[in-house]
């Protein structure tokens, strides 16, 4: 056999260390090749979510102050209920505030439906899993690659959102008054922290979880919408008692406040709290039932962060919680 030596001018180049070096392998390379689609919904949605932040906080907020003041809505001391103050600007900024907190809050609910569906139940169901974990990638490895990538993309993202929400949120405080938003309603509280993110990452938490229980892609998803739906509403509902609250008393009136309302009613001779049996404040009704005063108790603005970061490690808590279970429910099943 005769060696043939190639020419200089034939010689074949060899790729350079480096570009060999930067060229994406592996798993991480496989799972963003496999669900390329995912992530460029996941960047575009960003994007939009982002640019309208962005908008909001800038000309949104100019031209809708310029036309606050055009209408000589500003306030100074006494509200002008005569004031239309819903011109086009306005209703503009508030459609792009709405829009941007809506997307952060669906966020993990298109995350579970994702992880569910796409991410696990498909694999498993079609076995593409059962292949990957006969070339070398043990199946905790697998789902460790399923876990971490995503949710890096996933926090990064969400995080982002959160941190422009953040700047449009407090730039003018007088204009979220007129827009009647309050820091404790449902979409302000989940888009101006990190219960975003925790959310974000128990959707892709119970996602894995319910994809390695059903492995299958269509009841995957409608489960893992229901069950962090669930979540959703069953956390909502006790954010209120999540810390303690404020409690104001008064022996003519309810007590003004200002935050988030947990509860209220009458004060006894005793001082026991008990509803209002009189639904409101007739004085002989009030003499009949021995009511002497009235209470409200009530989360006043400087709670936003005690509530935010109880929330937010419980959601953790539960995330962690569901990770844990995955890995073990995996090891069980590829044991046996």
């Amino acid at each position: 056999m005769t060696a043939v030596t190639p020419t200089p001018g034939e010689a074949p180049a060899e790729e350079p260390a480096l570009r060999r070096a930067l060229r994406p392998r592996g798993l991480v390379w496989t799972l963003l090749s496999l669900h390329r689609a995912a992530l460029l919904f996941w960047v575009l949605l960003v994007a939009v979510a982002g640019g309208t932040l962005l908008w909001a906080y800038g000309p949104g907020t100019d031209g809708a102050w310029s036309e606050y003041r055009t209408m000589r809505c500003a306030f100074s001391g006494e509200e002008d209920l005569s004031c239309d103050y819903t011109g086009e600007a306005f209703l503009a900024l508030d459609a792009a505030t709405y829009l941007g907190a809506m997307i952060i809050t669906v966020v993990p609910f298109l995350v579970a439906v994702w992880a569910g569906a796409a991410l696990i139940a498909r694999e498993l169901e079609t076995g593409t899993a059962e292949v990957a974990w006969t070339q070398s990638v043990s199946p905790a490895r697998w789902l460790t690659a399923k876990l971490a990538v995503p949710a890096a993309l996933i926090a990064s993202g969400t995080a982002l959102l959160v941190l422009l929400h953040r700047l449009v949120w407090p730039s003018n405080r007088e204009l979220l008054r007129w827009l009647d938003w309050q820091w404790y309603d449902d979409l302000p509280f989940r888009s101006n922290g990190p219960v975003a993110v925790a959310y974000a990452l128990l959707g892709l938490a119970v996602g894995v979880l319910v994809g390695l229980l059903v492995r299958r892609s269509l009841p995957a998803l409608g489960i893992s919408l229901v069950c962090l739906l669930a979540v959703h509403f069953l956390l909502g509902a006790l954010r209120p008692y999540l810390w303690p609250s404020v409690t104001l008393t008064t022996t003519e009136d309810y007590p003004v406040f200002s935050g988030m309302p947990v509860d209220d009613g009458g004060i006894t001779p005793i001082g026991s709290h008990v509803p209002n049996p009189c639904g409101g404040e007739d004085p002989g009704c009030l003499t009949q039932h021995h009511i002497v005063g009235f209470y409200v108790d009530h989360h006043p603005p400087s709670h936003f962060w005690p509530l935010q970061l109880t929330e937010t490690g419980i959601v953790l808590a539960l995330t962690a919680l569901a990770v844990l279970a995955s890995f073990r429910l995996l090891h069980h099943r590829t044991a046996a």
